[in-house]
């Protein structure tokens, strides 16, 4: 099966879904086009400002489909592109756009405020702070499980194995992608730039970043001492640390530590 293929069938799912299945939801929550959100009904300049549509839906979109391209096509290397493709269409209508969908429908009838606020208000104040205790830490799991993958795409530069050129042009390109998300930003809400020829400007600059990346690379290493001589040497013999293992760690590891402490 062609990727074009592949690409047609999950656009025709999540039309199919957007349509049926997000109406049918509107539909069994009340959902009215009509009624004024708490960005009109409280506005006050600063938390609470309509939003252009194009750009909440911008914001919308990249939060439920953020996870896919990171770790999309790493899943897919390891289990195959079919669970992975499986999970991304029909996870995301069933599970993430429905779950996105329901947050933000309760958040609005409850004047704007937190999923927090959403639980005190229906369950009492000592079901908020549980819900928040683990959001809290489901926050930290998730932004550590990203950082970890996003920085895994940054290292092209590794002792042990050859130089990732790849990962040079993702590092470039990325960096070059939040500068251009600033820029954008700055002449929207602070030039009061139309939306649609600054998204028009701001395609052709990631289309550009893009090709620049294939050129120029940013070539990062995993830690700062992998460019230290201690990595360029072999690590010693019948030891499970590796060449760059800082000298105290790997002294523990084998075993071999003074028991002496000094001062």
């Amino acid at each position: 099966m062609s990727a074009l293929l592949i690409l047609l069938i999950a656009l025709v799912a999540l039309a199919l879904g957007y349509v049926f299945y997000g109406s049918w939801l509107a539909k069994q929550w009340g959902v009215d086009p009509n009624r004024e959100t708490p960005a009109h009904t409280a506005y006050d300049g600063k938390d609470f400002v309509p939003a252009n549509p194009a750009v909440l839906m911008g914001h919308h979109f990249s939060s439920i489909a953020g996870a896919g391209p990171i770790n999309g096509p790493i899943q897919a290397a390891v289990f195959g592109w079919v669970p992975v493709f499986l999970w991304c269409v029909l996870g995301g209508i069933f599970f993430g756009a429905m779950h996105d969908f329901g947050a933000l429908f309760a958040s609005i009838r409850h004047n704007g405020g937190s999923i927090g606020q959403v639980m005190k208000d229906s369950m009492g104040i000592k079901a908020q702070r549980l819900f928040i205790v683990f959001a809290l830490a489901v926050l930290i799991l998730v932004i550590a499980s990203f950082t970890a993958v996003v920085a895994g795409t940054f290292v092209s530069v590794d002792p042990a194995a050859p130089t990732y050129a790849a990962n040079g042009s993702t590092a470039m390109t990325s960096i070059l992608f939040i500068v251009i998300a600033a820029i954008f930003g700055f002449f929207v809400y602070r030039k009061n730039a139309k939306i649609g020829p600054a998204t028009v400007v701001g395609i052709i600059g990631i289309v550009a970043i893009v090709v620049l990346g294939q050129f120029a690379g940013l070539h990062f290493s995993r830690t700062s001492s992998a460019s230290s001589p201690a990595c360029t040497s072999a690590a010693p013999s019948g030891s499970s640390s590796s060449p760059c293992t800082s000298p105290s760690l790997r002294c523990f590891l084998s075993g071999s530590c003074s028991s002496r402490v000094t001062t």
